[in-house]
């Protein structure tokens, strides 16, 4: 990681100057509007800023992020010293982010001249840009090249530098409109190599991907969208090692993509399967018997195909390529396209909930919600997960949703620290069950959702005694108890071992 450029300017006033002014890099601006982070929880060390809010960060591997006060971010160079050569030598770059190779020199050089003609009007670039360059051991690279240097950067933005406003959650907008490639693309690539060496017909590449159970699965994928005549063997071979590991949606697609053949004798592994497993006769029921003809083989197939699968991938559902890229240690792919979801989800809600919009506005559709709280878990990553669940919960419409949420809710919320809101999280949820607007919960009593409620308390109780906080410690084992005291039996033994561990923290104090 280079800092050859940054160690020359702090130590050097009158260089800092010159980057400052007139090349808007400021030594002295290092600090940032509001605390942000990256989404993939990796350092970030503001260096710089500019006369308009915006920040310069550097990354753990030495690149440039920079964020402007609007809500926008981007990478702009591999190091600081590439991003100070880019800040000079195209010292208004802000209004080339749309720029790209693919434009020309010639666009490329008009645009940029015209933005550098209206700058000496005001500045004296010209005699500050070879001094600073001198002094910084940098480049006289053309702007042309500059252009190339910070496209290629900014394609770089996402997913490992996804900035996120630190306290809500959210993600800055990306800072130009280059396209970037599908998510499907980068989660597929594997499968689509694998599949390729599958048709060359490269034995050692036939057994690892077979027995590799990711391998697999997105060699499979791939031959959904990737369908060629010739793919009868490998397509069988596949079926067999999936068959072999039970009932899944690659054994289903698998099966699909054979019986397009129409031949019932291909399929006798899942027929074995769907005999001795009841997920798999239950998953796999409307598939024709071993004696069915081409015909109704085809038919079924296709009827699958069309309901379930297809040929395009752009028409599968987000959380597919998700799964397939936390699979394959993609975390960083999932956890991006999993939070702009969610952020378009939440801009959803808040247009329907804004001043002036119709007293009965559209509903949203709380599920995708839940999924996407329990696939940040999943990543690993509690904090969009809680997002995500606070969303879902405050979306719920009976009583029963209602406390289940919360109790969701709750769980992470002690989970990541915020062991406060998860007190008033079981507060809100004690006031549902002492004042139901529905008869939902009639049967808390007796069933396992009011045996987790009681739980939560007492795993509440005993964070909240690990942190010392004894007051809300004594106040959530009483709360806790007096639920206990509502169940069947008052819980089970399990439960009343949690009971009796809490009470005992509490017990400590005195």
């Amino acid at each position: 990681m280079s800092d050859h450029v940054l160690r020359l300017l702090r130590e050097h006033a009158h260089l800092a100057e010159l980057a400052a002014f007139p090349f808007d890099f400021d030594l002295r601006r290092a600090e940032h509007g509001e605390p942000v982070r990256l989404a993939s929880g990796g350092p970030l060390r503001p260096v710089a800023g500019d006369d308009t809010g915006g920040t310069y960060f550097v990354c753990a591997d030495g690149s440039v992020l920079y964020a402007d006060s609007e809500g926008s971010a981007g990478i702009i160079g591999s190091s600081v010293d590439e991003a100070v050569e880019i800040v000079i030598g195209l010292p208004g770059w802000r209004d080339h982010l749309d720029l790209s190779p693919s434009d020309g020199p010639e666009k490329i050089l008009a645009q940029v001249t015209e933005t550098e003609d209206e700058f000496r009007e005001d500045y004296g670039i010209d005699e500050a840009r070879p001094e600073l360059r001198a002094a910084l051991g940098l480049s006289e690279r053309s702007p042309v090249e500059l252009i190339g240097m910070l496209h290629a950067s900014l394609l770089r933005t996402e997913p490992d530098f996804l900035l996120l406003n630190a306290e809500e959650g959210c993600a800055y907008d990306l800072f130009d409109r280059h396209p970037r490639p599908p998510l499907w693309e980068p989660v597929l690539a594997q499968g689509r190599a694998d599949l390729a060496a599958l048709r060359a017909g490269d034995p050692t590449v036939w057994d690892a991907t077979a027995e590799d159970p990711v391998r697999r699965r997105l060699a499979l994928r791939a031959a959904q969208f990737d369908r060629a005549d010739g793919d009868l063997e490998l397509l069988r071979h596949l079926l067999r090692y999936e068959a072999a590991a039970g009932m899944t949606d690659e054994l289903r697609l698998a099966a699909l993509l054979v019986g397009l053949r129409g031949h019932a004798e291909d399929l006798r592994p899942v027929y074995a399967l769907r005999e001795r497993d009841f997920d798999a006769a239950c998953g796999l029921s409307e598939m024709p018997g071993p004696d069915a003809d081409g015909a109704a083989l085809r038919e079924w197939a296709e009827e699958l195909d069309d309901s379930l699968f297809g040929a395009d991938p752009s028409d599968e559902p987000l959380c597919a390529w998700t799964e397939l890229a936390a699979d394959q240690g993609l975390t960083e792919v999932a956890r991006a396209a999993l939070i702009r979801r969610l952020d378009t989800i939440e801009m959803d809600r808040s247009l329907l909930c804004r001043p002036g919009a119709p007293k009965k506005p559209g509903r949203l559709d709380p599920s995708p919600l839940g999924a996407l709280a329990q696939d940040f878990e999943q990543l690993g990553d509690r904090l969009q997960a809680l997002r995500a669940q606070r969303l879902y919960a405050a979306l719920q419409d009976t009583e029963w949703d209602r406390v289940s949420a919360r109790l969701t809710q709750a769980r992470l919320e002690r989970e990541t620290d915020q062991l406060p809101q998860a007190g008033n999280t079981l507060a809100t949820l004690r006031d549902i069950l002492d004042s139901p607007a529905d008869d939902s919960l009639r049967h808390l009593h007796r069933v396992g959702l009011g045996r987790f409620v009681a739980e939560e308390h007492y795993a509440l109780t005993r964070a909240l005694a690990d942190a010392d906080l004894r007051e809300e410690a004594r106040a959530t084992l009483a709360a806790a108890d007096e639920i206990r005291g509502r169940l069947s039996g008052a819980g089970d033994a399990a439960l009343r071992e949690f009971a009796a561990e809490a009470t005992a923290r509490v017990r400590d104090f005195s």
